[in-house]
């Protein structure tokens, strides 16, 4: 891909928001080696993370060579960009096992090896956490001015509430990463969102000043969504890329209730599906909005490859049970897990029978107040038991889906999981 080609690729797909003068002549003069920070102050990276992540991506498979850094050095700091307070402080401990997690996510995305354009991480606090501070002050905070660094929008955003002098550092912090990086890889490009390019600039100003030489920046824009929140935040918190923080289930659901005025943007930022494939993803959802074709490809392709292929299958068919997409006879006792794990949940009675009534069952689960409401669920047709309407109240329980579970849905959107007590 030619130099033009890829930038106007990350702004076609809207990974561009704004870049230095001469980043195109850099570029393509050979094979370039670029840089994005990550925070390690929380266990995982979230979905933010990925708009930076994907320039990286584009990058490599332009021929150039990604270099991931995980913060273990200013991490200890925190970056106070987009903040309005100060973050607790973590100890060493916690910031190296978060770096350790984080290095193991960017592997889904990036290529790492030996090759000349695979991908390398770096962690700074190999350089950063030996630094002596007079040493420091001396050779680095002396390029910078007090007016310089008041400028910063990362600053700037943070001085009515307070901003304290460990975090009005980080930004000399950062900028000695860049130059760290100049001078040992030859590291001549930082990548970050819109908000870091302050910090940007910071690190080409020091190299141009020290090292006297090239270094450029390329931001990408923060993603919002239609109602302008902060991408990647949901009513339960961020959407981490851990399975132990967000399910593979929730991760999926995140993508697949993307709103529809998002999700053609999000095809574009995060798969590698060409302008006519997503042409035909936005056919499909105006033929047919509630099949929400574009939705399914972004959440089984985004679901995939963070979590792989068994866990997008699972978190695939979990989905399809719920919407009534599929026979819960032919799903596994892995599918039932997965749901079992989302869904209210509780062991079946002790004393149970398969020959015991539904109401019976539900009464002593404590699935409903009292065995005459679940008569009158019944009643009205609002009560389905392993996903079959409940005609009777003297319906039995009959024999149980895959792993022992029973599936009881009341009216169309509350379910939950029965599942034997000694599983």
């Amino acid at each position: 891909m030619s130099t033009s080609a890829l930038l106007a690729e990350l702004s076609w797909r809207g990974l561009l928001y704004q870049h230095t003068d001469g980043l195109e002549a850099a570029l393509a003069a050979g094979r370039l080696a670029a840089y994005c920070g990550f925070d390690p102050t929380a266990a995982s990276l979230h979905v933010g993370s990925l708009v930076p992540v994907m320039g990286l991506v584009h990058l490599q498979r332009a021929g150039h060579v990604p270099i991931a850094l995980v913060g273990g050095g200013t991490g200890m700091i925190g970056d106070p960009s987009g903040k309005r307070d100060e973050r607790p402080l973590l100890d060493t401990g916690e910031v190296d096992a978060n770096a350790a997690r984080q290095r193991t996510q960017l592997e889904r995305f990036l290529r790492f090896g030996a090759g000349p354009s695979d991908a390398e991480t770096v962690n700074n606090a190999d350089w950063l956490r030996g630094l002596n501070l007079i040493a420091f002050l001396r050779d680095i905070g002396k390029h910078f001015t007090l007016s310089y660094m008041l400028q910063k929008e990362s600053v700037k955003g943070r001085m009515e509430g307070g901003i304290s002098y460990t975090e009005f550092s980080y930004m000399l912090l950062q900028a000695y990463d860049f130059l760290h990086l100049y001078q040992t890889r030859r590291c001549e490009l930082q990548l970050g969102g819109s908000d870091q390019w302050g910090n940007i600039t910071a690190g080409i100003e020091l190299v141009r000043r020290t090292a006297g030489g090239d270094a450029h920046g390329l931001a990408a824009p923060l993603l919002t969504t239609a109602s302008g929140s902060k991408f990647g935040k949901t009513a339960g918190g961020a959407v981490w890329l851990d399975p132990e923080l967000t399910s593979p289930y929730q991760f999926y659901q995140f993508w697949l209730n993307a709103d529809d005025a998002n999700v053609e943007r999000y095809l574009k930022v995060f798969t590698f599906k060409t302008a006519d494939e997503i042409a035909d993803l936005m056919q499909a959802q105006a033929r047919d909005p509630g099949a929400r074709a574009p939705h399914r490809a972004l959440a089984a392709g985004m679901t995939e490859r963070v979590h792989g292929t068994g866990a997008t299958e699972r978190a695939v068919e979990a989905a399809r049970l719920i919407f009534g997409e599929a026979d819960p006879r032919t799903a596994s006792r892995d599918v039932w897990a997965v749901l079992r794990s989302e869904l209210p949940a509780r062991p079946l009675p002790a004393a149970f029978s398969a020959e015991a009534s539904v109401v019976d069952v539900l009464g002593a689960a404590g699935l409903v107040k009292s065995k005459s409401e679940a008569r009158r669920l019944i009643q009205q047709r609002g009560l389905s038991w392993n996903g079959e309407p409940v005609q009777s109240a003297d319906t039995k329980a009959g024999p149980p889906l895959a792993g022992g579970h029973y599936w009881v849905t009341v009216g169309k959107k509350t379910h939950a999981i029965l599942y034997p007590p000694a599983s």
